[in-house]
């Protein structure tokens, strides 16, 4: 046994030598966080001068467009580059007409936002839950949740959000051939250049809660297990972005990303384009109540929690932690 004083040669790797100072770490830091990555998620709403919190997400708010330029040029501010807006109509109907619609809400907060910030880049979320009745993410017929019916549908309503202003289309149904036929939509009526933000991998998730306070976009019966993922599922999410491979996706969005990073790493080595980790509402929720009870620290555990998307292979991070985060890198 190795005692003081003993003259022994030890042989052992000495790792610490690169962890001795913190310039010394940050020198051979392997990942690293930027304000490019993020994406700040916004919600949009009919009506004036408002500006309403979501309960299941402090920091988060409703906006209607004579008070949402507040929000984007906070964003804009702290250094934020992209944003996607998620709309809140003043009505719905059995097949989200006002999803399609060339003055819906988030057709018209597209035109104002570019109109006033056009250096930003602008995601459309493309989907017709927020805007139908029923709360599904396309036509229903006797209960069951129609896909090639439904395809047309969100064609127009992504048409129409390019034409507004949208600098992508970032559909997040989940029918099948969604890509394909939006591509082509696109293509058809002129948008060759806007690019489609796939929400390739999408999982029917528990984390998605307090989103749905945010989009009133709940179901009225049923779920959407027969076109989100099984969160069991791994080689079912390979499946997903290889089909929007071939049908012309120009990132891959995964959908949760904290639970789900070994998703992300296995799209990443298949694929090269982008990856979008989704950082969902219930992720952030979760941080936010352990937060505001003293349990621990926020910005280290979203500092590192976003570290890990990144580190796992995400290009960039949808989340609603992007202003504060990018308050933080300024900090750092």
């Amino acid at each position: 046994m190795y005692k003081a004083g003993d003259d022994v040669s030890l042989s052992f790797d000495r790792h610490r030598r690169l962890r001795t100072t913190p310039s010394m770490r940050r020198m051979v830091r392997e990942t690293k966080l930027h304000k490019e990555d993020f994406i700040y998620p916004i919600f949009v709403m009919d009506g004036t001068d408002i500006q309403n919190p979501v309960a299941s997400m402090p920091g988060v708010y409703q906006w209607s467009l004579d008070r949402v330029d507040e929000e984007v040029q906070d964003a804009v501010d702290k250094g934020i580059e992209s944003l996607i807006l998620f709309g809140v109509p003043a009505s719905k109907d059995a097949v989200g007409s006002s999803a399609y619609d060339e003055n819906g809400i988030v057709q018209r907060a597209l035109r104002q936002i570019k109109s006033n910030h056009p250096q930003l880049n602008l995601i459309a979320d493309t989907c017709l839950c927020q805007f139908t009745d029923h709360g599904h993410c396309g036509v229903v017929e006797n209960g069951e949740i129609k896909n090639d019916e439904s395809l047309d549908l969100l064609v127009q309503t992504a048409v129409s959000q390019a034409e507004a202003g949208a600098d992508i289309i970032a559909p997040s149904n989940m029918m099948d051939g969604f890509t394909a036929a939006i591509r082509q939509g696109l293509d058809d009526a002129g948008y060759v250049h806007v690019p489609v933000m796939s929400y390739s991998v999408k999982y029917a998730s528990a984390f998605y809660g307090p989103f749905r306070d945010a989009a009133h976009s709940s179901p009225q019966s049923g779920d959407r297990k027969t076109y989100q993922m099984d969160p069991a599922n791994r080689l079912e999410a390979l499946r997903e972005a290889e089909s929007d491979e071939a049908e012309g996706a120009d990132f891959f969005i995964v959908k949760p990303a904290l639970s789900y990073l070994d998703i992300i790493r296995d799209v990443r080595d298949r694929h090269h384009k982008p990856v979008v980790a989704y950082n969902v509402s219930g992720e952030y929720s979760m941080i936010k109540a352990a937060s505001a009870q003293g349990w621990i620290d926020e910005q280290a555990v979203v500092m590192e929690k976003l570290t890990s998307m990144k580190r796992a292979g995400a290009d960039l991070i949808l989340t609603y932690f992007a202003k504060d985060a990018a308050v933080w890198l300024d900090e750092a």
